[in-house]
């Protein structure tokens, strides 16, 4: 594992289902002028909460606008789908929202598990998740080198066929971060160990607490520092002076969202709370060192909450 730093990142991650446009594009903005370091959301074409016939906006037309309404945020897709686009495209994608933003854009990269919208939209889903995920790791091998400048064609016999291909321009970074979302040990975090920045996840202390030791050893094994990656994980809250008010909170969004509470009501990424509360849950994670949370926002997105994550409990992990 890394060794704990000291300095916390704060990012939020509105949910793109049950949102209006203009809700959108103003929790962007409040986002940004809060002093987050991340703004985030999903790339799916149907809701994954509750009712999937739930408006839903797409990802990358949703951050590229984002990037015209912010100044200073990072921004970035968590994570965008491998099965759904060529992944030379998303390299594109990544380098245009970099010009766009002036410099702040992260390319997250997952290897797609929502079935439904990959029946709905006719997308070819593999035959299985080990399948996927080796596409994904493909799809990084490729999308490092372009997004460095490099040239890029394909060995005979992988899932994607590029033949001497080059991006310009190149991204205003001079090292345009990737971020890759999973904690599947014996292919994802080996994917992490090779191409990623910046690892997502989601589960309790002692489950990632494995999950660090076994990126570990990906790393040893392919000569990485993982001192180099940044950990990151995701949860969802609502922060109130009492757990009642948050609990309350939460219940609404999340019925607002058309799904049952039964559906969130036992998953520990879910967090309601005081200040201080919230700093006790999150605070295990940070001594495993990740030092990069993210606070994903069911609509309609509470100000409250997101107010009170950077002001006061910020200052509680800090």
């Amino acid at each position: 594992m890394p060794e704990i730093a000291q300095e916390i990142s704060l990012g939020v991650v509105p949910w793109s289902q049950a949102a209006t446009w203009p809700e959108m594009l103003a929790v962007a903005e409040l986002v940004d002028g809060l002093g987050y370091e991340h703004l985030w959301t999903w790339d799916h074409l149907l809701a994954i909460y509750g009712d999937p016939d739930q408006p839903i906006f797409e990802g990358w037309s949703t951050v590229a606008a984002w990037a015209m309404v912010t100044q200073r945020v990072r921004i970035g897709l968590l994570v965008d789908a491998n099965t759904t686009r060529n992944p030379g495209i998303v390299a594109k994608s990544a380098v245009t929202l970099d010009h766009i933003s002036a410099g702040r854009a992260i390319l997250g990269l997952g290897a797609g598990w929502h079935g439904l919208e990959h029946r709905a939209f006719g997308i070819d889903f593999g035959a299985s998740v080990g399948q996927r995920l080796d596409w994904m790791d493909e799809a990084a091998a490729a999308i490092r080198p372009l997004l460095d400048g490099e040239t890029v064609s394909s060995a005979p016999g992988g899932h994607y066929a590029f033949d001497a291909l080059r991006h310009a321009p190149g991204p205003l970074q001079g090292h345009l971060p990737i971020m890759i979302g999973g904690g599947g040990e014996k292919k994802t975090l080996r994917t992490v160990a090779r191409y990623a920045d910046m690892w997502n996840v989601s589960g309790t202390p002692a489950q990632l607490a494995h999950k660090a030791d076994v990126l570990g050893e990906h790393c040893l094994a392919v000569g990485r520092d993982i001192a180099g990656i940044e950990f990151s994980i995701s949860v969802t809250l609502a922060i109130r002076d009492t757990a009642a008010e948050a609990e309350s909170v939460m219940r609404t969004a999340i019925a607002h969202n058309r799904t049952p509470w039964s559906r969130v009501a036992d998953d520990a990424a879910f967090m309601s709370g005081s200040p201080a509360e919230i700093a006790d849950r999150l605070r295990p994670y940070v001594e495993l060192g990740f030092r990069t949370i993210l606070a994903e926002q069911p609509a309609p997105f509470d100000v409250e909450t997101l107010e009170r994550f950077i002001g006061e409990v910020k200052p509680l992990l800090a």
